[in-house]
């Protein structure tokens, strides 16, 4: 008969279900996921996820009131440790149930029941979507707002355009600029050229006279020489 049977008991008695359920929570904490009965995994969801909003506050007395229901103090230091880190900004929810089928021996209903924060696969950043109002006049605002937008974008575009236009006809193109200096290159070389030549000129013109003076020089001396040898 079912007098007073508020939740689940599982077909165990008090203290075989207590023990079961606190080793399938060490064991959900310890692995972040396990594969059990749909039955089971519900009364371990209501079991655990209070335990784990316990951790968020990690002091002295939090942790002996986990640690009288888990009674493992490797899951103590894991749950108040890693797990409560992730959960830190999660109200609530904790863990997630995906049932997997029937198992073979008893046909009974499998799941694997998880922590949410720990599967990388569901826990895609995806955009929000916006909600639409449903009244009518939220609905021609936004009306009125796309038949506006187009009129304000063809308006920048068109002065954007003029300002290109107006912007290429004012600055001279880089061919032009180009023959412009070398016409002013084409100028001035030759200018520079002759002025060259010129500062150049007396200077060659002196180191002539030196050598022909030095040449005449050397001429009377070695006739000087032939005439005093002549002599003797």
């Amino acid at each position: 008969m079912r007098h007073g049977k508020k939740f689940n008991h599982l077909g165990r008695k008090a203290a075989h279900r207590k023990a079961m359920l606190a080793n399938m929570a060490c064991s959900l904490i310890e692995h972040k996921r396990i594969k059990t009965t749909v039955s089971k995994a519900k009364a371990l969801r209501k079991y655990v996820e209070p335990l784990v909003t316990k951790s968020k506050n990690d002091t002295t007395h939090s942790r002996r009131t986990v640690f009288s229901y888990l009674k493992q103090k490797e899951a103590i230091t894991e749950l108040f440790g890693d797990v409560a880190a992730k959960v830190a900004n999660r109200e609530g929810g904790y863990t997630r149930i995906l049932k997997i089928g029937n198992r073979l021996g008893d046909n009974a209903e499998i799941c694997i029941i998880e922590l949410v924060d720990y599967n990388d696969t569901y826990n895609t950043d995806k955009p929000k979507k916006k909600v639409k109002s449903t009244r009518r006049s939220g609905a021609k605002k936004a009306t009125e707002v796309v038949v506006d937008a187009p009129i304000v974008e063809e308006a920048e575009v068109e002065e954007k355009s003029t300002i290109e236009e107006a912007k290429v006809e004012s600055t001279p193109s880089v061919e032009a600029v180009v023959e412009q200096v070398k016409d002013k290159i084409a100028e001035e070389a030759p200018v520079v050229e002759e002025a060259k030549v010129d500062e150049a000129t007396p200077a060659v013109e002196a180191v002539e006279e030196e050598l022909k003076e030095e040449i005449a020089e050397e001429a009377k001396e070695e006739n000087a020489e032939e005439d005093e040898q002549k002599g003797e």
